[in-house]
């Protein structure tokens, strides 16, 4: 039987059952073989970390196989522990009582350097700063002064999105970090989250306070040191696949007093940003289906969107808008349109009834035209199209939507009859800029299947559309009508079919940037190649919907390259290429004062000349990216923010 067991309930019932039993032989098995590392009482000691608070949420089946089996990577040894010790040791385990750890708050009237009072309760402090929730319930960030006294701090410049603003670009105008003293940049804090790697958020900061998560959780630090204001967790859902089932989270939108994410079972939640309280909560999809979810939400007026993820489980992909107060449905767009409705025609088979599409990245907002955009992935199965011939809309599409209704204004897919898993879920970026000479409203994207676009955002007209990689097999160009020109030959196959670009792409989700000062368009891309096997595959609830299988192809050597490509003709101007396979998933972003921040491929933090692509500063991490970087300005200094592994770090000017 599988047994469950909360902290509370151990606290109330073990001191009796403890005196009762003294001298268990659960007790002599755990003092004998665990409690060198983890203490008598299960609650940490130097060379272990602490359990009590951990065996309440772990079946016994699991604590006897990390017993007997250990943690190698971590450290721990396998432990011999006999059929008949093992009941007697899970007893004991049953009943440590976690410890009491961590900061206790107390109330604190704090005289401020400018002459006025504050008064609160202390949720954490440290040597130089401490974090205060006033009677507001707002928190407020002070850092010692003379005089016994504290000085008020917050952030002068605000990230509040996945992309800072609405318009999906990652631009600063923040000028203190030049050309001249980027050398002098350096980790300012840094802070390690518990249990996480491969972190694929974008820290976001509003107000001073910076919210990084992972998944189902979500952490509230001091923006200007990296102290933990509070932390919101809720236990991984058993049984998902797909993406969340790794642990995918990537974000979320601050706007007003909360903070809005989603969890892995396609929930979307609304957390007071003060506090990390649920404010309410939406299920979105239901998980038993295959849907999940990854992405960080978009705030856009009084409506939270956001996609779920599923893609290659099958799901039939759609985007929703929720009211901001309730989390209330309000409108919601399907991208697999249901049979005879307008679309439907370019499903013919049956796969229209799992048709993928999945909306499972962050989208952008035109407030002049009251517009979203948002990207949709691609169609399910992934390789095999036998039972979904046409084009598949609205899969590999860029989707035009009316802000208030989600009715569809105009559309573009990129990739009709995707076989190859080139979801269109790259950034769009929409820029008013000068276009030919003449003012435009553009929306830009750099697409995963190689080719860079360029489009009228008002009404959806192709401007440009331009390859941007060395070696695409797929097809020869775009067409006048915007289709791209398929070469023969380059479906999947039972002997498999050698394709470029890769699955993984010419270029990903990671993180594009536009600086309107260069005319210049910054991203990572891929010099890489798979070979596409067809399988036969029939839809079933939680299993993969893939239709065959992929790998990166042997023959060709893979490249990773940051590109600058000219937004007027498509060009690229110059190339930074990195070392390595090509299998780093770090973005970009561009600055006022002619810099390109980016994750290298090596595992380095780096900045090159916008205008030239010479690299003029690093700061090795020896992690391989998965995120994108920040940039925010608090208490008056400029800070660049970014993920890496489980790490979250702050650069800024070393004085």
């Amino acid at each position: 039987m599988i047994r469950f067991l909360t902290v509370a309930v151990l606290a109330a019932v073990l001191p009796a059952a403890w005196a009762q039993d003294p001298s268990s032989a659960g007790r002599t098995v755990f003092e004998n073989r665990c409690s060198g590392c983890h203490g008598a009482d299960g609650n940490g000691g130097e060379l272990g970390p602490p359990i009590a608070i951990r065996v309440p949420n772990l079946t016994d089946e699991h604590i006897a196989g990390v017993v007997r089996n250990g943690l190698p990577t971590r450290g721990m040894p396998a432990n011999e522990v006999s059929a008949t010790d093992m009941p007697q040791l899970l007893a004991f385990l049953r009943k440590l009582v976690p410890r009491e750890t961590g900061f206790r708050p107390y109330s604190l009237k704090a005289a401020l350097a400018n002459g006025k009072t504050l008064e609160g309760t202390v949720v954490n402090e440290a040597l130089e700063d401490l974090q205060m929730r006033g009677a507001d319930g707002r928190i407020h960030l002070l850092r010692h002064a003379p005089g016994g006294k504290y000085r008020e701090v917050t952030s002068d410049v605000n990230w509040p999105f996945y992309n800072g603003g609405l318009s999906g670009n990652r631009y600063t105008t923040l000028s203190q970090v030049t050309k001249l003293n980027v050398k002098k940049l350096a980790p300012k804090w840094v802070f390690t989250m518990p249990g996480a790697f491969g972190l694929q958020g974008t820290p976001v900061v509003v107000d001073g306070v910076m919210y990084v998560t992972n998944a189902n959780e979500c952490y509230a630090l001091d923006a200007g040191s990296g102290r933990v204001i509070w932390h919101f967790k809720r236990a991984r859902t058993r049984g998902l696949i797909g993406n969340a089932a790794g642990g995918n989270n990537r974000g979320v939108a601050v706007a007003g007093d909360r903070a809005y994410m989603v969890t892995d079972n396609a929930h979307l939640l609304a957390l007071n940003r003060w506090t990390g309280e649920i404010d309410w909560e939406t299920e979105m999809a239901d998980s038993r289906q295959n849907y999940n979810a990854t992405s960080a939400p978009l705030v856009v007026n009084d409506l939270v969107v956001v996609g779920t993820a599923g893609g290659e489980e099958g799901v039939r992909g759609f985007l929703s808008a929720y009211a901001v107060s309730t989390g209330k449905r309000a409108w919601q767009f399907w991208t697999v349109p249901a049979a005879g409705e307008p679309g439907s025609e370019t499903w013919q088979g049956n796969g229209i009834a799992h048709g993928g599409a999945s909306t499972w990245f962050t989208g952008s907002y035109d407030p002049d035209t009251d517009t979203i955009f948002w990207q949709a992935g691609n169609p399910g199965p992934d390789y095999n199209g036998a039972e979904r011939k046409g084009d598949n809309l609205y899969s590999d599409s860029i989707l035009a939507l009316d802000a208030k209704t989600g009715k569809l204004k105009w559309y573009y897919q990129t990739t009709p009859h995707d076989l190859w898993d080139w979801d269109t879920t790259e950034t769009v970026v929409l820029l008013n800029t000068n276009w030919q000479g003449q003012p435009r409203k553009l929306l830009v994207q750099g697409n995963r299947n190689g080719f860079f676009y360029v489009f009228d955002r008002t009404d959806g007209k192709l401007l440009l559309a331009k390859k941007f990689i060395n070696e695409m097999t797929w097809a020869t160009g775009i067409d006048a009508k915007g289709r791209p020109q398929f070469v023969a030959g380059q479906e999947p196959s039972t002997a498999g079919t050698r394709v470029c670009p890769s699955q993984d792409g010419a270029t990903n989700w990671y993180s594009p940037s536009f600086s309107p000062a260069t005319g210049l368009f910054y991203m990572q891309t891929n010099e890489k190649c798979s070979v596409y096997s067809l399988r036969p595959v029939e839809w079933k609830a939680g299993q993969p919907f893939l239709g065959g299988a992929e790998k990166t192809d042997a023959g060709t050597k893979p490249h990773r390259i940051l590109r600058a490509i000219d937004l007027q003709t498509g060009a690229v101007k110059w190339e930074l290429p990195q070392k390595g396979e090509a299998n780093s998933w770090g973005g970009t972003i561009a600055t006022s004062t002619g810099l390109v921040f980016f994750g290298d491929e090596s595992g380095a933090f780096a900045a090159a000349d916008a205008v030239t692509g010479k690299l003029l500063w690093s700061f090795q991490t020896s992690q391989n990216w998965k995120a994108s970087p920040m940039a925010y300005q608090f208490d008056g200094k400029q800070y660049f923010a970014v993920a890496a592994s489980g790490n979250v770090i702050a650069f800024g000017l070393v004085e």
